[in-house]
């Protein structure tokens, strides 16, 4: 195991796990202690300019996804984005099956999640889906999944890469939850620099008159109202 692999699975290892899958149940959305040190987060935002690192650009407003930019790291990712993701896989790992299992649902990812890209892979989902995002001042993100096919992990992380009030206004998180039978309920989340927010996919399970039910779930970005917001995407599958 690598120094920075060690460093990423004590500090992932350190978190509450038993809290935050306690306040996933709850909200969908459990925000971690520091993950990354502010020197990494600028590190990592600062790459946004490195082409060679992307597979693709996306711009949000020519899609109509809201507005601002994202790229796809391309397969070969930085140490520290490949490191954090596989610590925090095994932990989200314990969550999903659990989840699964009160859905009544298969729980099809392994132990390993190398193994699970193999799978990813094999069912033709090919592509690094690890998002470098930034906003500016009147940028935004739609409410959406994060869902590229078949092959779904139903929890995922963002990691915030600057400080809100400080590099940035406006930009929270948002989850929106379509509640059985009831008006939807939303979430607004400040993402601290370095923090991880673990949040579902597309839906998690809740109790009903019949046992547990699928609440569907989607996230976005609130309008920033100034400076510059940059934030990591961790998806455990690929797209």
């Amino acid at each position: 195991m690598t120094t920075t692999a060690r460093r990423a699975s004590a500090t992932v290892d350190a978190a509450d796990w038993t809290a935050l899958a306690t306040e996933l149940d709850a909200h969908g959305c459990a925000l971690t202690p520091r993950l990354i040190a502010p020197d990494q987060c600028r590190a990592l935002a600062a790459l946004y300019d490195d082409l060679t690192l992307f597979r693709s650009t996306v711009d949000m407003a020519r899609h109509r996804f809201g507005s601002g930019q994202y790229r796809y790291f391309a397969e070969e990712l930085p140490p520290v984005v490949d490191e954090l993701r596989a610590a925090l896989y095994p932990r989200l790992l314990t969550v999903a099956r659990d989840w699964a299992a009160r859905l009544g649902r298969p729980a099809p990812w392994p132990d390993s999640l190398e193994e699970w890209l193999d799978r990813c892979r094999a069912a033709g989902q090919t592509k690094s889906s690890q998002i470098l995002l930034r906003y500016e001042a009147g940028d935004w993100n739609a409410l959406h999944r994060d869902l590229f096919g078949d092959m779904v992990f139903p929890l995922q992380v963002v990691i915030g890469l600057d400080v809100q009030g400080v590099d940035y206004t406006g930009g929270e998180f948002l989850l929106v939850e379509q509640r059985p039978r009831a008006q939807s309920r939303g979430t607004s989340t400040v993402l601290p620099q370095g923090h991880g927010l673990v949040f579902t996919t597309r839906d998690r399970p809740v109790r009903s008159a019949r046992g547990w039910s699928a609440s569907p779930v989607r996230h976005g970005v609130s309008t920033v109202r100034s400076g510059l917001r940059r934030s990591l995407g961790l998806v455990f599958h690929n797209a």
